[in-house]
């Protein structure tokens, strides 16, 4: 089983608080750094997961011409 991370690298949510996607300054937030923190850490539980189905063997795999229509 794959190690689960505690929180996001500070390093990490300090540049994504400072690195605003334009939709999310156009809105605006109260709390930029703790908006970071919640975007990196579901980010981060969304490669656990991903890592844990690979080691149980549970991913789903696709090809390219599985995912779009042939032009």
């Amino acid at each position: 089983m794959t190690e689960r991370r505690e929180e996001p690298d500070p390093g990490l949510v300090a540049q994504r608080a400072e690195e605003l996607l334009p939709e999310e300054a156009e809105a605006g937030s109260d709390d930029p750094r703790a908006e970071a923190e919640e975007i990196l850490a579901e980010s981060e539980a969304r490669i656990d997961d991903r890592e844990e189905q690979l080691a149980d063997g549970e991913a789903e795999h696709r090809r390219s011409e599985d995912t779009v229509d042939p032009a």
